[in-house]
């Protein structure tokens, strides 16, 4: 028997995806009621624009605004969209991926932070870890009311680093060493980075790749930085990344009391389901 209600959700989703995009332009602008303290970085393209305009809006309205939200384009942005991004807010800012590579890494890793599009976010992130107290996220993470919990997160100072709890390990296992690496499982979708991190076990297993990388390669590295410098999981009932709901209709996680939800590939129906104007 056809899952009426995972089929439905899935081509509801849709129709208010394109009822946003051709919307988005008309929506009255969002006014923080405070600020943020950290500056904020997300990596996007022109595909994304209407997943970065929500999430964007979402950050706004529940967290507040901060320096400068630095949408970091693959280059893909129109012209238009860049100023339309750029109008959303006084913080929002375009920047480029090219000035985001970290520069002192070896030649194949060079390649791979610059030509790979999964590669150009690990080198943002790299580059990021090297700034203080910044905040990393993917544009497909709606925030909702219980994000007032990320300013007392912005507050750590014992740990140099906070991320987003994977469900489960979705990783290119090629570049781990012992099966215990795949314990705690790290999202590369949303980090709060203090202090400056440590890369060499990751350049390392880099170079050790024998083959092309893969989709999760990027992930698997960022999890084992994660891990090697000793960085603290986010609450996972605030801070949400879950599947077990894919195939069914409501939204199970969607909630004031949550700080934000991250809607990867097989739910992200769900993130137009649960958008609220």
């Amino acid at each position: 028997m056809p899952n009426y209600g995972y089929h439905l959700a899935r081509a509801k989703g849709r129709a208010l995806r394109a009822i946003y995009r051709a919307s988005m332009r008309v929506l009255p602008a969002v006014e923080p009621a405070r600020s943020f303290p950290l500056e904020v970085f997300s990596f996007s393209g022109e595909a994304a624009l209407p997943e970065q305009v929500a999430s964007i809006r979402s950050f706004l309205r529940h967290v507040g605004r901060p320096p400068m939200f630095n949408v970091v384009s693959d280059g893909s942005f129109s012209e238009s969209s860049k100023q339309f991004l750029q109008a959303l807010d006084a913080c929002v800012c375009i920047r480029e991926v090219k000035d985001w590579a970290p520069r002192n890494v070896p030649p194949s890793m060079y390649r791979y932070v610059t030509e790979y599009q999964m590669g150009r976010q690990l080198g943002l992130i790299m580059s990021l870890s090297a700034k203080q107290q910044t905040l990393y996220t993917d544009s497909d993470i709606l925030f909702f009311a219980g994000a007032d919990d990320l300013h007392a997160r912005a507050a750590t100072r014992d740990v140099p680093a906070m991320y987003l709890p994977d469900c489960l390990f979705s990783g290119d296992e090629r570049v781990l060493r012992d099966p215990r690496e795949t314990n705690e499982p790290v999202n590369s979708g949303f980090l709060l980075l203090f202090r400056e991190l440590d890369w060499s076990l990751v350049v390392q297993r880099f170079l050790e790749l024998k083959d092309e990388p893969n989709y999760f390669t990027n992930q698997t590295l960022v999890h084992l930085a994660m891990h090697a410098n000793h960085a603290a999981p986010l609450d996972p009932r605030k801070y949400v990344l879950q599947l077990d709901d894919q195939f069914v209709y409501p939204d199970r996680y969607a909630s004031p009391q949550i700080a934000l939800r991250h809607y990867v590939n097989p739910v992200r129906h769900k993130f137009w389901t649960s958008l609220r104007p």
